[in-house]
């Protein structure tokens, strides 16, 4: 299913479709949301409408808008099918974690040439917020000075920083997460799709809504996590949890059932938790409802800023991972400091 079909990204949609036809789309969009709202597939669908010789307008249907789409026939189509277009480019962190300075001059010697087939170029910047800071200034040159027959879309993940040089440069595109009902209709039209061999049981109801609410009403991410591992896994991770913050499971055991969730899924866990906690002790809702009698219990026994220094110790994880820190010590270091919350813990530190 193409971002076209994911109702919530219609607001989106309007303003690059008003701007296109209106001659003033920008040079630069940053397209930013949260994790696993779609924003690859969107910027994939802009680039293939920017290429295509003969846009056509859609009909309207159920959820949907009418705008300009590919026409689907034309030879730029025809490479953007075979995901071949010799003039759209999409630059994405390699083994580093950030994208490097070496990608970005590459980016700004395809952003001078000239097209080869289409009437314009389009670069896609995956991650716009994992730009070092050499490569993020080789980047602004090239938004200062763009070509004539350039776009450039650069997306970012809600919560992670662009260089407000980079942002002041770009017009703002930001698609919403959508809500649990609309979700779960576009995530239960999709599984079956991504399970086409027939193998293994389909996911129920209930699976369906564990997912969407571990990503957070995140359609994408909730469609890894049914095609993955992670639902399992995290399972195991707060089971350890539990009994690692009543001490009766040790240190190196609990590390290694978070350590399995990977890095991203590890912070993603613990951020949220962490985001819970800070919602319970201003008296509101976890989102986690399995979680929740543990958050709520450590919510009442420590200050709100607890919370705050952990979603703190979170993000410097996070920038520690992207030059190869241990992952083993960035989990200890965050296990321990949950630990502390612990009114026993409290007791014999003072």
């Amino acid at each position: 299913m193409t971002a076209s079909e994911m109702s919530w990204h219609n607001d989106a949609w309007r303003f690059v479709d008003g701007s296109l036809r209106a001659g003033r789309l920008s040079h630069a969009l940053l397209v930013t949301g949260e994790r696993g709202v779609g924003k690859s597939s969107f910027s994939a669908d802009v680039a293939a409408l920017l290429v295509c010789d003969r846009p056509t307008l859609s009909t309207p249907g159920e959820g949907t808008l009418e705008r300009l789409m590919p026409c689907g026939q034309c030879k730029q189509c025809e490479l953007v099918n075979a995901q071949s277009h010799p003039d759209i480019r999409r630059f994405a962190p390699e083994k580093s974690k950030m994208i490097r300075v070496d990608q970005i001059r590459a980016l700004s010697a395809f952003a001078m040439a000239s097209p080869q087939v289409a009437r314009r170029k389009v670069i896609l910047v995956e991650r716009a917020d994992q730009l070092n800071i050499n490569a993020a200034n080789a980047l602004l040159k090239t938004l200062e000075e763009p070509p004539a027959d350039l776009v450039l879309v650069l997306l970012q993940e809600s919560g992670r920083p662009v260089l407000p040089t980079l942002r002041s440069r770009c017009q703002t595109v930001t698609l919403p997460t959508p809500d649990m009902a609309t979700a779960l209709v576009w995530l239960t039209a999709n599984v079956p799709l991504n399970n086409a061999d027939g193998e293994g049981e389909a996911p129920g109801a209930e699976q369906f809504e564990q997912a969407l609410r571990l990503a957070g009403n995140a359609p994408r991410l909730a469609l890894e996590y049914l095609d993955g591992d992670f639902i399992s896994q995290r399972q195991a991770a707060l089971d350890s949890f539990r009994k690692f913050l009543k001490n009766e499971l040790a240190l190196p055991q609990a590390v290694k059932v978070f350590k399995d969730l990977g890095l991203d899924g590890m912070l993603w866990l613990l951020e949220g938790w962490a985001a819970d906690l800070a919602r319970l002790g201003c008296g509101g809702t976890a989102r986690d409802s399995e979680a929740a009698d543990m958050l709520r219990f450590l919510a009442a026994n420590n200050p709100p800023w607890c919370a705050h220094d952990l979603l703190d110790a979170c993000r410097e994880t996070r920038s520690a991972g992207i030059y190869n820190a241990s992952i083993e010590l960035e989990v200890e270091r965050l296990l321990i400091k949950w630990q502390a919350l612990m009114p026993s813990r409290k007791r014999k530190a003072g």
